[in-house]
């Protein structure tokens, strides 16, 4: 499914309604017009801005594209649901539409788990293959990262894949920006012990 087939699906507007727009308005008054006026026109606009961001993060976590398109549907579909409720971010739900995407694939992956376990117990053809061998774009990077933790690996892919500010991941993973910024810096002395000069980033983020 394309993006728009799985807005269209997790937040039930159509195609027509998500094509208008408000040009020229910022994220703070789309935002607005969907928390207070309940504005599909305005959502669909947060989808376009966004949409790509989300799927980004949700495909450097999961473990196919499937899991990944899943995820980053369900985001906006709470964000919908919930947007009474949402935090927002200097104006912005995206930090937490990707706090949303993280959960969201937590749940996935654990309910795919058990379906794994109940097809690993029936013969495959050795030459069979499936969504689940599909490469992403970033594979070394995911390689690379590997061996940290869940949250300090998603910290690093949130600042030094993604762009984000250490506060702005913070938010993201739960923590607070002082904790964010320590386990980042554990985190790259991690990366450069394990990898010489994989890791040259300033500390400044």
């Amino acid at each position: 499914p394309t993006h728009a087939d799985a807005e269209s699906s997790a937040t039930g507007m159509s195609h027509e309604v998500v094509g208008r727009t408000f040009p020229g308005m910022d994220e703070a008054g789309l935002w607005r017009r969907v928390a207070a006026d309940g504005d599909e026109r305005a959502l669909g606009d947060l989808y376009e801005r966004h949409v790509d961001r989300v799927f980004r993060h949700a495909a450097r976590l999961a473990s196919d594209r499937r899991d990944a398109e899943d995820a980053t549907a369900v985001a906006f579909f709470e964000l919908w649901r919930r947007r009474d409720a949402v935090r927002v971010v200097d104006e912005s739900p995206l930090p937490w539409l990707l706090a949303t995407t993280t959960t969201a694939l937590r749940n996935l992956q654990r309910s795919a788990a058990r379906y794994r376990r109940l097809l690993d117990t029936l013969p495959r053809a050795a030459d069979a293959s499936s969504a689940e061998d599909e490469v992403f774009a970033d594979e070394n990077a995911r390689a690379l990262l590997a061996p940290l933790g869940a949250v300090d690996r998603q910290l690093v892919m949130l600042v030094h894949l993604e762009g984000y500010r250490a506060d702005e991941a913070a938010v993201v993973v739960g923590l607070s920006p002082a904790a964010a910024r320590a386990r980042l810096s554990r985190a790259r002395a991690k990366l450069r012990d394990l990898v010489p000069d994989a890791t040259r980033e300033e500390d400044s983020a």
